[in-house]
């Protein structure tokens, strides 16, 4: 276990690392999960090790949104002063994601019917 939780941060520095060399506007974890994504690639499949921490990780997730809900109530009075182009973004966004996710399925069910 401790050597996949290991790869985990691997593959998160590597993230990091390549965001801040690059000066990319993604977050290092982010790439660090296309780093790990194209690891399971190759390898072909996840190892059980590797499973049962990111599992174990997923179970203490919501410990991690604490800070972040500290951080949201203390700074409250900044949200109330940006709540339209929040509410803007946030909608829009939605819709957004929508709309991308019905195209995609309508695409994906037409090449399903086309081979079936």
């Amino acid at each position: 276990m401790p050597g996949y939780l290991t790869l985990i941060f691997l593959c998160q520095l590597v993230g990091e690392l390549f965001v801040g060399a690059l000066a990319l506007p993604i977050p290092g974890p982010v790439v660090g999960m296309v780093v790990m994504f194209l690891y399971l690639l190759v390898r072909g499949h996840v190892p059980d090790g590797l499973g049962r921490t990111a599992q174990g990780l997923l179970g203490a997730m919501s410990l991690l949104f604490v800070p972040a809900g500290a951080g949201v109530m203390l700074h409250f009075h900044l949200l109330g002063e940006a709540a339209v182009p929040l509410s803007l973004g946030v909608i829009v966004s939605t819709l957004a994601t929508m709309a991308v996710t019905a195209l995609l399925m309508k695409w994906l069910v037409g090449k399903g019917q086309a081979h079936g």
